[in-house]
């Protein structure tokens, strides 16, 4: 038997005096950031916070508070979090000047490695020395062979 559950689904549905109270507030959920939820904003979030953030902001917005008010006062309840560019303050230093710390060091880094080149692997005497006595032998090795082909040919024409 197959289990159904009813579907539950809500459309906030506010009135609004004008249309530009319409619009700041279409603007403003589309500008807060769900503190529950991961990139969304109040608009598109079904969280219960994000209904009440709705409704704290339909409700400013109806006592006449202006967008930097409600701004202000989601700040100041939720913290920098709810809005996408948080202010330049010490604390959020690190967000703006990261991204320019990490290219700084990156070009730096780039620069270091193509001004340094390749510089060829030093030889230290005793290796030098080992290297001469092996191409000594080769070269021994080569003429003991080569003279004897030529007694071995010199025997052939005999």
């Amino acid at each position: 038997m197959p289990l159904s559950l009813p579907a539950q689904a809500s459309i906030d549905v506010y009135e609004f005096q004008t249309p530009e109270q319409e619009t700041t507030y279409q603007e403003l959920t589309a500008t807060l950031r769900c503190p529950k939820c991961q990139n969304n904003n109040i608009a598109d979030s079904n969280a219960e916070l994000a209904k009440d953030m709705r409704q704290k902001v339909y409700e400013m917005l109806k006592q006449g508070k202006s967008k930097q008010d409600i701004i202000d006062y989601m700040i100041a309840r939720y913290g920098n979090f709810v809005t996408y560019n948080p202010p330049v303050m010490p604390s959020t230093l690190i967000l703006w000047l990261g991204p320019l710390c990490f290219l700084l060091i990156g070009a730096s880094v780039l620069v270091y490695r193509s001004r340094r080149g390749v510089q060829p692997d030093a030889v230290d005497e005793q290796d030098s020395a080992r290297l001469d006595a092996l191409l000594k032998e080769i070269g021994q090795e080569e003429d003991s062979r080569s003279t004897q082909a030529a007694d071995g040919e010199n025997k052939v024409k005999k």
